[in-house]
């Protein structure tokens, strides 16, 4: 049973029980729906109360029905909040915790609501490319105003319900509850008290208006049109418009609008993509071998040695989540360098409101920081973010393995190099993991946390959950040079310097990939990360791999010591102090001498072959990736791509966008790359993975 009847007298309370979140699949529709029907036929009910167990009231509808007949099939949500509507017994919603979605419309049904205090309320369907589709664009504009409600609904973002209280003239909570704890009680006497009274009020009765009209739709639209975050989707859109229509039409008519438009977003690709995102999101965190009887350590103290740019950075997620860090290296004016860029960073953060005081205060009285590594040996997480050699990684290892208390996981924060011979450094290479942050480390969202051949199930499980505990979202990978991420974009640069030959400038590739969606270029990528570490891999290739194909074009700049914005110069020029990539005469004319010089002849080259190659080069290595196991599943993939690398959320990750495109369709696009003979004719054969899909007729969903 995913709800629950029980009688207090004489009101009904009918609990959502369907863990984690009450989501309101069909079992929980209908049994929801038969328990309103015995409420309103007992004679001795009085009123009901609509409350939710564990941890939340209600998370909305169960995503996993979206597109499928369950969602349709009756009692489908529309009918469930009609029943409650009409119900001709009041009706008070307990809300707490998680109110979002169509658990928000199914309140909004209710005749009251009463809130518990730190209650999060959000309609976040814009963020599955969808508009709330049970009555949401039509009844909060009327509980809680026009713009309020049009602010919650285009950005999808939860809100807590003191702050809605506070809202001018809303009627979304009828009382604010004193506590969690005493919710259910305050919701009981709030129905006894509104038992006799009527008529029973209904939001669809309310007026919903704006004093400018259509002047301030259009405004709300030339907003949208302008975001960064909204511009390629039109879910945005498509809820103005909706919600425009709360105040121009009855109800019933609203209701069709909204029903009909929601339908409509349900097929878009941006939906599709955006819904694998949020199924991928969660299985990412699912790891074959890990349950959860899977034994986690207890990490309160993590060491960091490195006190660079990314020892600072990845020192700063713990100490937002209230861990001790020590931050150690062996050079003191290394160590004052990075002591002082994280107080910066921090200071910084309190400026722009992002960070209180007295939090800052707290963060640096759990920082210590050392010279020695004997200092790291209360640590329960050590993470190493040194210089990315071989042998310096040896060195720092050997000195945790003598130092590091038994138990203690010592973690590589390596990008591409062995994980398993630094394990084998050690003496415990059981609690050896990677760990990949990505750069900036405190804001990217991405963990690449590498499975070494003998990294224990309880070390994973346990860095799993403290990358949980950092707000990381973790992936797994298996190792190998690269790992995931940057292995695969290895291939995409190489194809980015490919075309360098053939005729293109940076900005043009760059700007070809930025308008497909990406965040930046291959050429601003490199000038952030650093060309000198692309040009140390190629180097190490150069002598591992000499079979491999570059184009030299890559190396010229890095002779010049262009090694992108920390040099104020890579591909781009770079004014001290900002980011804006700007021209460079002397790299075009670099690259138009070296075309000279070697007889290069060049073509014009569309933004659609740009793309392509970029693109299909991500997944044919993450083909590969899939079918070797360093990957355990492509939406795996997908998630790193968005996370870690700038993909398009809209086009839902390279593996995923393959399967949009067709994978028959991208196979015939690789065999002419392939006859190209400025490219790399071997790389485009295409991974037996694709083949199997495409004569099977499937797609990376189905592996």
């Amino acid at each position: 049973m995913t709800t629950t009847y029980q009688v207090h007298t004489d009101v009904a309370v009918i609990t959502l029980d369907n863990p984690p979140v009450n989501g309101l699949n069909w079992s929980t529709r209908k049994q929801c729906l038969l328990h309103l029907e015995q409420a309103l036929a007992d004679p001795s009910i009085k009123a009901v109360v609509l409350h939710g167990a564990g941890k939340a009231f209600c998370g909305g509808a169960d995503i996993k029905e979206f597109g499928t007949p369950k969602a349709l099939e009756e009692p489908n949500l529309s009918t469930l909040i009609i029943a409650f509507e009409n119900a001709d017994k009041p009706i008070v919603a307990a809300l707490h915790s998680v109110v979002m979605g169509g658990g928000l419309e199914l309140s909004l049904a209710c005749h009251y609501r009463i809130a518990a205090p730190s209650c999060q309320v959000a309609l976040p369907e814009v963020k599955l490319g969808l508009i709330p589709g049970a009555g949401g664009t039509q009844r909060l504009p009327r509980v809680l105003g026009v713009e309020a409600a049009l602010n919650m609904i285009v950005s999808g973002e939860a809100i807590m319900s003191e702050r809605l209280n506070m809202v001018p003239a809303q009627k979304l909570f009828d009382q604010m509850a004193q506590s969690s704890t005493s919710l259910l009680d305050e919701a009981l006497d709030l129905a006894r008290d509104r038992s006799a009274l009527r008529p029973l009020p209904k939001v669809r009765d309310l007026k919903a208006q704006h004093p400018q009209g259509d002047a301030y739709f259009q405004f709300a639209k030339n907003m949208v049109k302008n975001s960064p975050q909204a511009k390629h989707l039109p879910a945005p859109l498509k809820a103005i418009d909706a919600i425009r229509q709360a105040t121009l039409l009855p109800m019933a008519e609203g209701l069709a609008f909204e029903r009909e438009t929601f339908l409509n977003l349900m097929w878009t690709p941006e939906s599709r993509a955006l819904r694998h995102l949020f199924g991928a999101q969660r299985n990412a965190s699912k790891v074959e071998g890990l349950d959860s009887n899977t034994a986690v350590r207890n990490i309160q103290h993590v060491g960091i040695v490195g006190s660079g740019t990314m020892g600072v950075g990845i020192a700063m997620n713990f100490l937002m989540a209230g861990l001790a860090v020590t931050l150690l290296d062996t050079n003191q004016a290394a160590l004052d360098k990075g002591l002082q860029t994280l107080s910066l960073n921090f200071e910084s953060r309190v400026k722009k409101g992002k960070l209180k005081a007295d939090q800052l205060q707290t963060m640096l009285k759990n920082l210590s920081s050392s010279l020695k590594f004997e200092d790291l040996a209360p640590c329960d997480l050590i993470i190493e973010a040194v210089f990315e050699d071989m042998k310096v990684k040896e060195n720092v290892f050997k000195a945790l393995d003598a130092c590091a208390k038994p138990g203690a996981i010592l973690a590589t924060n390596t990008s591409t190099l062995d994980v398993n011979a630094i394990a084998s450094f050690t003496q415990r290479p059981s609690d050896v993991v990677g760990m990949h942050f990505f750069s900036p480390a405190n804001v990217m969202k991405l963990l690449e946390v590498v499975r070494a051949r003998e990294t224990s199930k309880e070390v994973l499980a346990s860095v799993m959950a403290v990358a949980k505990k950092i707000k990381k979202i973790a992936v797994v990978s298996g190792v190998c040079d690269g790992f995931i991420g940057n292995r695969m974009i290895e291939q995409y640069f190489r194809q980015a310097g490919f075309l360098l030959e053939e005729g293109c400038s940076p900005e043009h590739i760059d700007q070809a990939i930025e308008r497909f969606g990406f965040a930046m270029g291959p050429f601003k990528m490199s000038d952030l990360a650093g060309n000198d570490i692309g040009w140390a891999i190629r180097k190490r290739r150069y002598q591992e791999t000499p079979q491999m194909k570059y184009s030299p074009m890559l190396d010229l700049i890095c002779h010049l010591g262009r090694f992108g914005q920390k040099t104020g110069a890579g591909w781009y020029d770079y004014t001290s102090g900002k980011r804006d990539a700007v021209h460079c005469p002397l790299v075009q004319k670099l690259l138009d001498d070296h075309r000279a010089e070697h007889g290069l002849t060049l073509r014009k080259i569309s933004d659609e072959e740009i793309v392509q190659r970029l693109v299909f080069s991500l997944v044919n290595e993450g083909a590969r990736i899939l079918q070797e196991g360093i990957a355990s599943k492509a939406s795996d993939i997908d998630m790193v791509y968005i996370t870690g690398y700038g993909f398009p959320i809209f086009r839902g990750g390279p593996m995923h966008y393959a399967q949009e495109f067709g994978v028959l369709n991208m196979m015939g696009a690789m065999k002419r790359f392939a006859l190209n003979p400025k490219d790399d004719a071997e790389f485009w054969q295409p991974a037996p993975l694709l083949q199997t899909l495409a004569h099977a007729g499937r797609g990376f969903s189905q592996v």
